[in-house]
């Protein structure tokens, strides 16, 4: 990066623009990631790293940009730790022309100095400047590291972050690979954030038709059909809004591969492959499939979990999950990534030999959410949802003809009362509130489960790790996941980061359960820094998650026991949400 030192984006552009042209086949790429390498196996941990963060040129199916990647890459460089290890990681900000730029360790236990959240856990990296994280390895598994600067994810600052356990893996493979799943724009990232804001659906190219309105006729008849169209139009949304930002402008990469670069990982016949999947994409869910192969679910977080052979998976943003696969024939298979709302994908390919690959199966159908499956049945007897400008706050009630609520799901371990996730205050930024979320960790998620095979869910997931807190629960907290997509804001409890009168107050060493409740109509991923969240799915162990994708409409309940004193950030994971306001502090103390 030495050539990049010093330079705006501007005077980059400026002095590489001759350069760039010639690079219609070159590809900045880490050696971890590139088609064909022999994985992570080969290598040794280290305890010493140099990052730089500057721009850099980028080409993808011949079309060149700038990023800001990390050491000059795209994905950037593989950390690779050791468990137990004291690890020191040394960060520079080259991008002249920007406030600050920083590096968080996602899901990784450190010091709240050490998290790298600007504004929270320190002042970030101003340019020129090296910043110096030093910490104890605690953990072991598949993480990954991005930047917590405004859109500089987006641009391509991220890398994969793999920690070797200091008592051997819990499972035994042949070949080790990361799998990088991300979502590059050669748009301004400002110009996407502007446009979403100015229409929430601005990127969505697979809005209803008239066509689609008569189907439903035929299906549901004339009056049901107005009926649910009408409900949609009094939120002012739409079923089809699934994603804000699509394969419009995205391309959807594996490992800095677009699916024409088809990046590649070798196999013999009866090996066991892993293979680390990280969704480090900024507003992109994937569904992931390898079509003729089992895939085994072994780590969830980099958390070991009993092993859970599947079909396919949802991986949220910022989750990480890893399978191993078998593959017993001489044959290619395809590692299929589909978007969410089937608006694109990515791919790459498991093969015996480089060069190989098989066609890519179609896109599925773009699904149609359907207001029953989120707690919004006004098509039924029940009418669970509220809009809140028709509707006075403290008027709220179960339903509007005097029906008696429902019995509580014992899978949901509390709050008791008729009506007990009903926000005391929501403010006047929310245009609807679920009264009745249901429990969703048992589904698959829209789209999902309707294909003939097993799908992942998050109730499988059962945890293969000591447990080492407390099974007694100290207290209760319900935190509201709130929005007005008419408006492109998103928020906790109603009110935007810089609305709160302060940050949430947890207790050191407290056993809290903390209930998330998703009151909008998108799935959002929650992350919580500087703490694991052990979800209530009714496992006997219970799962350790950093980030969890919750569902519309849905209730998840998760205990938390705080180990670091300090500020944390808390914060949905797609980064226009969150940039839009849905950020919050955690205070431990």
């Amino acid at each position: 990066m030495s050539g990049c030192k010093d330079l705006s984006r501007r005077s980059f552009i400026k002095k590489t623009g001759i350069f760039l042209a010639g690079m219609q086949c070159v590809w900045p790429l880490p050696a971890w990631a590139l088609s064909t390498s022999p994985g992570i196996e080969q290598r040794s941990p280290k305890s010493s790293y140099d990052l730089t963060i500057g721009y850099s040129p980028i080409t993808i199916d011949g079309r060149e940009g700038v990023s800001t990647g990390v050491n000059g890459s795209v994905p950037g460089p593989l950390v690779y730790l050791r468990e137990g290890d004291d690890v020191t990681l040394r960060v520079t900000n080259e991008l002249m022309d920007t406030k600050h730029a920083s590096i968080h360790w996602h899901g990784i236990l450190v010091p709240a100095n050490m998290d790298g959240v600007p504004g929270v856990s320190y002042r970030g990296i101003p340019p020129g400047e090296t910043y110096v994280y030093r910490y104890r390895v605690k953990q072991a598994g598949t993480y990954w590291y991005h930047s917590h600067s405004r859109f500089q994810e987006q641009t391509g600052t991220y890398g994969p972050l793999v920690i070797l356990p200091k008592d051997g893996e819990p499972f035994t493979y042949d070949r080790d690979y990361p799998v990088v799943l991300s979502d590059w724009s050669f748009e301004d990232p400002e110009a996407i954030f502007r446009h979403i804001n100015i229409l929430g659906d601005y990127y969505n190219y697979q809005r209803r038709t008239v066509a689609d309105f008569f189907k439903d006729v035929r299906e549901m008849g004339l009056l049901d059909t107005i009926a649910e169209r009408n409900a949609w139009g009094n939120m002012r949304m739409s079923p089809v809004d699934l994603a804000d930002v699509t394969g419009h402008t995205y391309t959807f990469l594996m490992n800095g591969h677009s699916a024409g670069m088809n990046w590649t990982a070798l196999f013999n016949p009866g090996e066991t492959i892993r293979l680390r999947f990280i969704n480090s994409s900024t507003m992109t869910n994937f569904d992931v499939r390898i079509p003729g192969l089992d895939m085994e679910v072994v780590m969830a977080d980099g958390k070991a979990v009993k092993p859970v052979s599947v079909h396919e998976f949802r991986i949220g943003v910022a989750e990480t999950y890893d399978v191993l696969v078998r593959p017993s024939k001489d044959q290619a298979f395809n590692i299929f990534a589909e978007s969410l709302d089937r608006s694109g994908y990515t791919r790459g390919t498991l093969a015996p030999r480089a060069g190989m690959h098989v066609p890519p199966p179609a896109l599925r159908p773009r699904p149609v959410r359907q207001l029953e499956k989120i707690g919004m049945g006004g098509m039924d007897d029940n009418i669970f949802g509220v809009m809140m400008g028709d509707m006075k706050h403290g008027d709220m009630q179960m339903d509007g003809q005097g029906k008696q609520p429902k019995q509580p799901d014992p899978r949901i371990p509390g709050p008791n009362g008729p009506e007990p996730f009903k926000p005391d205050d929501i403010g006047v930024n929310v245009i609807m509130v679920v009264n009745n979320p249901r429990y969703r960790l048992d589904e698959p998620g829209i789209g999902l489960g309707e294909d003939g095979w097993r799908v992942l869910v998050y109730d499988d997931l059962v945890s293969a790790e000591p447990q080492p807190y407390s099974t007694t629960v100290d207290r209760e907290m319900t935190i509201n996941i709130t929005a007005n997509m008419e408006r492109y804001m998103f928020s906790f409890d109603g009110r935007k980061f810089t609305e709160q009168p302060g940050p949430y107050f947890f207790r050191h060493n407290e056993r809290l359960r903390l209930f998330l409740v998703n009151h909008t109509m998108m799935e959002h991923p929650i992350h919580l820094h500087g703490m694991w969240m052990q979800m209530e799915n009714g496992a006997d162990k219970l799962p350790f998650k950093h980030t969890i994708l919750t569902k519309p409409g849905g209730v998840v309940s998760a205990l938390i026991t705080p180990i670091e004193r300090g500020d944390w950030a808390f914060h949905c994971h797609l980064l226009y949400h969150m940039e839009a306001g849905m950020f919050q502090v955690v205070r431990v103390a």
